[in-house]
């Protein structure tokens, strides 16, 4: 019988099969990473923020991923961000490449994946408002500028 007892891998890469992707949850920036984070203030949709929620640091979604090492080791790391639904599947080899926290009672932070089994590099990332901008409101954006500033130069023209 194999021991389920977690284990937090040391190593910059592991390499497994995986067991368990559970469900994801919310979690708080730090101050350091909130700062950073009031550029994706843009990024969220519907009604403003209310005074009370503004106090709150700025969140992001975590999703542990359990699997088994070569040693039969149950070890879990932390995938920060969002990955497509059908990227990972019970019992598929992986190689994980994590970074070590600070806080050595929490799970490493998943950096890269590699799915030996699809073939698949995956690579989570917490969106920024820089990932959701796309050319089409970068485009919006330049034109509305050009706009304003023909607009102010036929204003002091005509003054």
């Amino acid at each position: 019988m194999m021991n389920d007892t977690v284990f937090y891998h040391s190593g910059p890469t592991l390499t497994g099969r995986v067991v368990r992707l559970m469900p994801g949850y919310a979690r708080e920036m730090q101050v350091g990473h909130a700062l950073m984070s009031l550029l994706q203030a843009g990024t969220r949709g519907g009604a403003p923020r209310r005074f009370k929620d503004l106090r709150k640091a700025p969140e992001f979604l975590v999703t542990p991923l359990r699997l088994r090492d070569a040693a039969g080791r149950l070890c879990e790391v932390e995938i920060h961000g969002h990955l497509p639904q059908s990227a990972l599947e019970p019992s598929d080899h992986i190689q994980v490449t994590v970074i070590r926290p600070k806080d050595r009672a929490t799970p490493p932070k998943v950096e890269r994946i590699v799915n030996i089994t699809t073939g698949q590099l995956l690579r989570p990332r917490i969106p920024t408002l820089w990932s959701h901008i796309g050319p089409a409101l970068l485009l919006q954006a330049t034109l509305g500028l050009t706009l304003v500033g023909v607009v102010a130069a036929a204003w002091t023209a005509a003054s």
